[in-house]
């Protein structure tokens, strides 16, 4: 049987946090804010979540960007402009490494998007080994190159694409043999549910053949968890610790208590997805239950033998252990051999044979 594509991402981690068939990653994006210390909190409070994988983004400014980048959203009071905003998210390899370490103290995976080649060098050195690919970075076909040199797992976001360009960059992974999911995206902050895209899940099965999934970016567990319901392989959610936070990724964003929501009801529904129901046998282990919920056919009032049974001499009460509703239409115009008590429960016994 083929390896799912969760469990084949969570081997770096000696087979992840339980069964299941839906990677659920919590981003965190920038909203560490630049500090280390909330980086590595960030890894707990996901960890204790429940979540499969924890997820930053790698950013070395002077690689991927020029001082002339603007703002998406003019949100900074301290950086004047993207550029410094960018040198000041960046973090060392012996502090990629530190946090990449505590992740795996947790078992949970670490994840970490780069925006250039040189992040993916970094990233590769420190044993990172399933890859985040931004929507966009979709076209950047030499990122794409290099990641994929890896023969790692990869993760393809594609809220900044369209068909054209996102076929082109499934075959240049594809050519090189990587496992892939493609997700899902709309890049609104926070996304409004009729942005969402939920049917373009099975667009990208079917057009792609690949595992796929939600990056999700509403602030509410709701689409991840009709996303699972789909049948999702990957769901993405941006984390927040608190919705007092700082930084533009927040109002797009769970808190970790709505993480730990998200990851119950996942696994509930893959458990309810997984565990088909056949109605002809659904009250096989429920007897006890039925005899003391249904109804059996009991005389409406006493009955002396000889006695034509009519309807209004029929009810039905509890418990049901007798004859079901449903024989009531065979006992119409059947004539009494016993007498019976008011409310006493009918069978062929009473019947004249």
């Amino acid at each position: 049987m083929t390896t799912s594509f969760r469990s084949e991402c969570l081997e770096s981690v000696g087979g992840g946090r339980g069964p299941g068939k839906c990677l659920v990653i919590g981003e965190v994006a920038q909203t560490h804010d630049g500090s280390l210390g909330a980086a590595h909190s960030f890894i707990d409070a996901i960890a204790d979540a429940g979540a499969d994988a924890v997820k930053f983004q790698t950013h070395i400014a002077a690689e991927e960007s020029t001082p002339d980048e603007p703002w998406r959203v003019k949100f900074s009071p301290k950086d004047e402009t993207r550029f410094e905003y960018w040198k000041r998210m960046e973090f060392t390899k012996d502090e990629w490494q530190g946090l990449k370490a505590h992740a795996d103290e947790r078992n949970i995976l670490f994840l970490s998007t780069p925006f250039s080649e040189k992040a993916v060098e970094m990233l590769s050195a420190i044993g990172m080994r399933v890859w985040k690919v931004a929507s966009g970075e979709i076209g950047n076909l030499p990122l794409l190159e290099r990641i994929a040199a890896t023969k790692d797992p990869m993760i393809l976001s594609s809220g900044m694409s369209d068909w054209s360009e996102l076929d082109l960059a499934v075959e240049t992974v594809k050519t090189n043999g990587n496992r892939l999911a493609v997700l899902q995206c709309t890049s609104a902050y926070p996304c409004p549910p009729e942005r969402v895209g939920l049917n373009v899940l099975e667009v990208l099965r079917e057009r792609y053949d690949l595992a796929v999934g939600l990056s999700d970016h509403t602030g509410s567990i709701y689409a991840g968890l009709a996303a699972a319901t789909l049948g999702a392989d990957v769901v993405e959610v941006h984390v927040t610790l608190s919705r007092e936070m700082f930084g533009p990724d927040v109002p797009a964003s769970l808190t970790t208590t709505e993480l730990r929501q998200l990851v119950e009801g996942t696994r509930q529904i893959e458990r309810m997805i997984g565990s088909p129901v056949d109605k002809d046998h659904a009250g096989d282990d429920l007897f006890d239950l039925r005899t003391i919920f249904t109804k059996s056919i009991v005389a409406s009032r006493a009955l002396s033998a000889g006695t034509a049974i009519a309807a209004s001499d029929l009810k039905l009460k509890k418990p049901g252990t007798g004859m079901p509703a449903g024989e009531i239409p065979k006992l119409i115009g059947q004539v009494l051999k016993h007498d019976v008590k008011a409310d006493e429960m009918l069978s062929a016994h009473h019947i004249a044979s």
